[in-house]
């Protein structure tokens, strides 16, 4: 909103300052900025509230070290991160971009789903929450909305880069650095293509998965919007999965919106997207806005989610984070990068899917059930171990630091 109001002052009144809102750099660090106030002032008034409401957590026993301490401790925190999004993101970002507008939508509708699931746990006395095929169920429509958006909406497009042979034979208008860009660039076009990394061409085509079968076009939109309601579903509930200790959850997913938002920029921008050989996505750079706040927000929930955790974001949180960070991917065409980049989700969520499949396996033919972790998922693992929280979130979010280089150094490397 305000991008527009001091457009329209630099435009009609030559307002002092009013051409930096045209710069997405400073609209950024403006959303950083606000969603750290917004997170870490009115983030400790919303503690405050829940306190009084007596919205604490239930915790189960486990026998983990300091977990009866956490008893009682505020949850749906995830709201403070909510509005450390949007409300910047609403003040500084382009709200007709398409891009913007889908992140917002993702960000309310897995907000909402999670908020329920909290709601039904803290006031409904509840444990279970909601019901697992419901949570899905919400996963799904998201994944439907994203998908049929990315693939039928006519602002959603790429430009891939044309061949060397034909950049070569054209003539360049201008010597400047945009305009030679802009040269080796074909039009604007609907495609089904993304990015793959450490693979030479770079390209993967949903619509060529079922090359084999005649009139194989016509499943291009089944198997493009299929694999975005995958993602998004896998996506949210591995960052649902991984909130399980102080400050894991929120640390990791500011480190993958660090790393998505630079994406985002390359992605976005004519002269790196033709250094870097990647297909150019037009207006996509606004999405940094969004990375901004969201970073923003993670970093300032931090200052009360750290361990000792005077609030726990609850599902309302997790669920967000995992679907804004799902569908940024979709969106800037680098899914096929979430198994590097969203490493830790993908481990917390594999140490699950093994511990339970293996248990239910030897159970049925030893008649008793085996573990291959002492806890599931893999943070109470070491837990159990011995190690202390702390420690394993500080680990983990190493890890996650290298993970989210290497995601960004696959441009190069290929």
């Amino acid at each position: 909103m305000l991008y527009y109001l001091f457009t329209w002052l630099d435009k009609e009144y030559d307002f002092p300052g009013a051409g930096v809102f045209q710069y997405i750099s400073f609209r950024t660090a403006m959303a950083v900025i606000l969603s750290l106030i917004i997170t870490t002032v009115f983030g400790r008034r919303l503690i405050n509230v829940l306190l009084r409401l007596q919205v604490g957590e239930t915790v189960r026993d486990l026998g983990l070290a300091g977990q009866k301490e956490k008893q009682g401790t505020p949850t749906m925190g995830g709201l403070i991160i909510i509005g450390g999004i949007l409300i910047p993101t609403l003040l500084f970002a382009k709200i007709n971009n398409i891009y913007v507008i889908l992140m917002i939508i993702t960000t309310i509708w897995m907000g909402g789903i999670g908020f329920l699931d909290d709601y039904i746990k803290v006031f409904k006395k509840d444990k279970e929450g909601l019901a697992g095929r419901f949570k899905i169920l919400g996963q799904v429509i998201i994944g439907l909305v994203v998908g049929v958006t990315m693939y039928f909406h006519k602002d959603v497009v790429i430009r891939e880069k044309l061949p060397q042979q034909q950049i070569q034979s054209q003539q360049v208008l201008g010597t400047d650095a945009k305009t030679i860009s802009s040269s080796h660039f074909g039009s604007d076009m609907k495609s089904t293509k993304t990015n793959v990394p450490f693979y030479k061409n770079n390209e993967f085509d949903y619509g060529k998965v079922l090359k084999f079968l005649p009139d194989y076009e016509k499943y291009t939109p089944f198997i493009f919007i299929l694999a975005v309601i995958i993602i998004i579903t896998a996506v949210s509930n591995g960052a649902n999965i991984t909130d399980g200790i102080d400050g894991l959850a929120t640390g990791t997913s500011a480190i993958i919106g660090v790393a998505l938002g630079v994406l985002a920029y390359l992605s976005g921008n004519l002269i790196f997207a033709d250094y870097l050989n990647i297909m150019y996505i037009p207006n996509s750079g606004e999405l940094m806005v969004f990375a901004g706040a969201f970073i923003g927000s993670c970093i300032g929930f931090l200052w009360y989610n750290a361990f000792p955790a005077q609030v726990f974001m609850g599902d309302t949180g997790s669920l967000a984070l995992g679907g804004i960070i799902a569908t940024f991917a979709i969106i800037i065409r680098k899914e096929l990068l979430i198994p590097v980049l969203c490493g830790i989700f993908l481990v917390e969520n594999l140490s699950v899917i093994m511990q339970v499949s293996y248990f239910k396996y030897t159970k049925k033919k030893f008649g008793e059930g085996r573990r291959i972790f002492l806890m599931s998922p893999l943070h109470h693992h070491f837990q159990k171990k011995g190690y202390h929280e702390s420690k394993i979130v500080t680990r983990f979010w190493i890890i996650g630091i290298i993970l989210a280089i290497v995601s960004i150094v696959t441009l190069k490397l290929r």
